[in-house]
């Protein structure tokens, strides 16, 4: 292939990249924080806390947005998350609130999963940004 070829090809494949991502992003929806705090009320406070350094029968969950899993100092993680290697971003965070089981095989979270998009999308807004 000459370098002609090579730089229209690069270029081609650069823009399918930028047309995806966008397309991506398009389709991802914003969550909204006070539906996400009544979904956490609902779903998760039995077994987890907002308060930082607070641990239930689950970690605490404060500045769980950009950290890596299983890495909260005073509880007790299964093997199976942490060697997950997991960074709770909103990807991650969804997989795992969508089916727990299935994104980390062995793992003690006993909670069978949210399967709706838009409560999981406002359950990780609130993840990020919590109301006090």
């Amino acid at each position: 292939m000459n370098s002609k070829r090579l730089i229209i090809g690069l270029g081609q494949l650069a823009a399918a990249v930028t047309l995806l991502g966008a397309t991506a992003l398009a389709s991802a929806q914003p969550g909204d924080v006070s539906q996400g705090a009544a979904l956490f009320a609902t779903h998760c406070a039995e077994c987890h806390s907002m308060k930082e350094g607070k641990n239930k029968k689950g970690p605490s969950l404060f500045a769980t947005f950009g950290a890596k899993a299983a890495q909260r100092e005073g509880f007790a993680y299964s093997d199976a998350l942490r060697n997950s290697q997991l960074v709770w971003n909103a990807e991650t965070l969804s997989r795992y609130i969508a089916n727990p089981k299935a994104t980390v095989a062995g793992g003690k979270m006993k909670y069978e999963g949210l399967a709706t998009a838009s409560e999981r999308n406002d359950l990780i807004a609130y993840l990020a940004h919590p109301v006090q």
